[in-house]
């Protein structure tokens, strides 16, 4: 019997363009992309140079600090070009794809053995789709995690549903839940309140709990915060369900398949649906051919917390969605003097409150510009945790570590304070902010 969590602060944003149940097909890409700074604790070292060739699964890279945590190529191809940035930071390594994929095999014997289970992840380079908290970095292997969360649901605006992006996949989701439960004492799952998908509610041997609420309800801190509380000294692994089914392909076959089933919204979207993806590919024929012409912001992942990529850049290696939205151009004539009716106003400074199931094509316009951080209690109403988030910020912004520590900071992540970002009164990049102060901590105590 699954339990139930109702999570009464937060925010759904109502946009245009949410993506019907629909999936398409990805033609064939002939560029793909690896990035380091999406991999979060990773000091990177590369393991290939300019024009060898691959196979997918390959490690492209791999970490300074600890040589297990390897890079995979999500295809088969040649490396075309290292590109790096000031002080030659690494900044992306970019592959020319075969038409047909090769897979590097990495044995088809299903290990149930916690060692041999660690050593093939690590191996294969499926370690990346596992994070830890404290910090929202790539898991430590050395540690022993109290719970690994499998996060099943999104609120995020435009989120992939996993029920139906894990059509098709439901053995291997149920062979991916049996080697991550050997990696812990304790699995569990999360899930929509209203979710039907016999994948996800009649998994065997788990917890499932049900959470039904406002954005950030889907965000795996919540999860962590109601079901088992982060303690200092404790580490919690968390993963997506879809990435569960990815480690189910891999013991099965021996193959690190990177394919995803995402979603695709906006207003931006000539038809918001779900596409079938590999993590890294160039976004280039998909931008031109799916989206409306205009001027719009292409992301990587969320609107609220995800990467602007451009109408040319890459799928993030890990990206679940794809969010295309207008950019804000211009200024508005007499801007807040008329009424707003067609204006969303989360302070009700406008009428259109009076409206409450309209949507909006929101754009990327800030309203203002960054100023004085003033304390307005409007975080608290789209903020679900039991921690003070002015306080904790304001400790971030004085780099003072036991402030953090005594505030709450190995609780969240950056993600949990985007909602905060978009109401700030003041401004303020928070969830730049949050991301410094876990940063800070990290270094300090590794």
């Amino acid at each position: 019997m699954s339990k139930k969590y109702t999570i009464r602060k937060g925010l759904n944003l109502p946009l245009f363009g949410d993506p019907i149940k629909e999936l398409k097909a990805s033609k064939f890409v002939s560029n793909y992309a690896i990035r380091p700074s999406e991999f979060i604790g990773l000091k990177p070292k590369l393991a290939v140079k300019v024009g060898d060739e691959v196979k997918a699964g390959q490690t492209i890279l791999f970490d300074k600090k600890n040589e297990r945590i390897k890079i995979p190529s999500p295809i088969s191809g040649e490396i075309s070009a290292i590109q790096r940035g000031p002080k030659r930071r690494l900044d992306q390594i970019v592959i020319r794809a075969n038409e047909k994929c090769e897979y590097l095999n990495f044995g088809d014997k299903t290990a149930l053995k916690k060692d041999e289970i660690k050593n093939k992840l690590l191996e294969s380079g499926a370690w990346t789709l596992l994070k830890m908290r404290p910090y929202g970095c790539l898991a430590n292997p050395d540690d022993s995690p109290k719970a690994i969360f499998i996060n099943g649901m999104g609120s995020d605006p435009f989120a992939s549903k996993p029920g139906f992006s894990l059509k098709g996949k439901e053995e291997l989701f149920s062979r991916g839940l049996e080697v991550l439960k050997q990696l812990s004492d304790r699995t569990i799952l999360s899930i929509a309140q209203d979710e039907k998908s016999d994948t996800l509610t009649n998994a065997n041997d788990i917890e499932i709990h049900r959470f039904h609420g406002p954005h950030p309800s889907g965000n795996t801190s919540v999860h962590i915060s109601r079901v088992s509380p982060l303690n200092k000294g404790e580490v919690i692994w968390t993963i997506a369900a879809q990435d569960v089914a990815i480690i189910g392909k891999l013991f099965e076959s021996g193959e690190l398949h990177l394919d995803r089933t995402i979603a695709a919204g906006g207003a931006g979207m000539k038809n918001p649906q779900y596409y079938l993806v590999r993590g890294g590919q160039s976004m280039k024929t998909f931008f031109s051919k799916e989206t409306k012409e205009g001027n719009y912001r292409y992301i990587s992942g969320s609107v609220l917390s995800g990467e602007d990529i451009g109408k040319e850049g890459y799928l993030g290696f890990l990206a679940k969605q794809v969010s295309v939205i207008p950019e804000g151009e211009n200024t508005d004539f007499l801007g807040w003097v008329l009424p707003g009716f067609n204006k969303y106003s989360f302070s009700k400074a406008y009428f259109s409150w009076l409206f409450p199931n309209r949507k909006y094509n929101l754009t990327t316009k800030l309203h203002g510009e960054e100023r004085a951080f003033v304390v307005t209690g409007q975080y608290d109403k789209v903020f679900p945790f039991d921690i003070l988030p002015n306080q904790l910020l304001k400790s971030i912004w004085a780099e003072d570590i036991e402030k953090m520590e005594e505030l709450g900071i190995y609780e969240i992540i950056p993600e949990d304070f985007a909602l905060c970002e978009v109401i700030c009164t003041s401004k303020q990049p928070l969830q730049e902010m949050v991301r410094k102060g876990l940063d800070i901590l990290y270094n300090e105590m590794n």
